[in-house]
């Protein structure tokens, strides 16, 4: 018997003790109410057991976190602010985890909420643009054209984009407004407050400071 299994048949148990005794005839029912559904998950295959033990945090907002789950979401589509969204998630983290981008296409969200910043995402997204590497988001001003060219990668974050504008996604990054991979260190992430680290990207918000301080 696999691990799934014992996991899963000893909560079984554990929970049909923990029933009001009202509930059966006897101690012998449930007893025998216990060895059915013991039976019951014994027969279950790991597959379909690993699927019930998926984490609480990774399904909230009726989201889960995986390429299967992103997979299995109907064809994204949308308007130019959601097309922004998707290209922006495809250069700067279509090679991150499924929560990752989530996480990413959460900052680029989290500007357009701050009067520090545009209040579109196309205005977040291509602020500075035009000025080579004095842009929010490198792509859009490293000199290079913006060839899309995997497109099922793009189908993927399209549709994280979508899912996030629609409001489905649990918040990852408590507020955060900026964020940098672990391969470098720039000079703003020393005085901003670091909130979070996902996949390869570490993840910041604004350090507010009075006059007090």
């Amino acid at each position: 018997m696999r691990w799934f299994q014992k996991k899963f048949i000893a909560a079984a148990i554990v929970v049909t003790a923990l029933l009001p005794a009202s509930l059966f005839a006897s101690s012998e029912e449930a007893r025998e109410l216990a060895m059915i559904e013991a039976s019951g998950l014994a027969a279950t295959g790991d597959k379909r057991l690993k699927s019930m033990l998926v984490p609480a945090a990774a399904t909230a907002g009726g989201v889960n976190f995986t390429r299967a789950w992103i997979d299995a979401q109907p064809k994204a589509k949308g308007s130019e602010q959601w097309r922004c969204l998707a290209e922006a998630l495809y250069f700067e983290a279509r090679g991150e985890t499924v929560k990752g981008q989530f996480a990413v296409a959460e900052v680029i969200m989290n500007r357009v909420k701050s009067k520090r910043f545009p209040s579109s995402l196309c205005g977040v997204i291509n602020q500075g643009t035009g000025k080579k590497y004095q842009c929010q988001f490198t792509y859009t001003c490293d000199g290079y054209a913006e060839v899309i060219a995997e497109p099922r990668a793009f189908a993927r974050v399209s549709k994280v984009a979508r899912a996030i504008m629609d409001g489905k996604a649990p918040q990852l990054t408590d507020g955060a407004t900026h964020y940098h991979t672990t391969a470098v260190r720039p000079r703003w992430s020393r005085v901003y407050t670091r909130t979070t680290k996902i996949g390869v990207h570490l993840f910041y918000r604004h350090t507010w400071r009075t006059a007090s301080n």
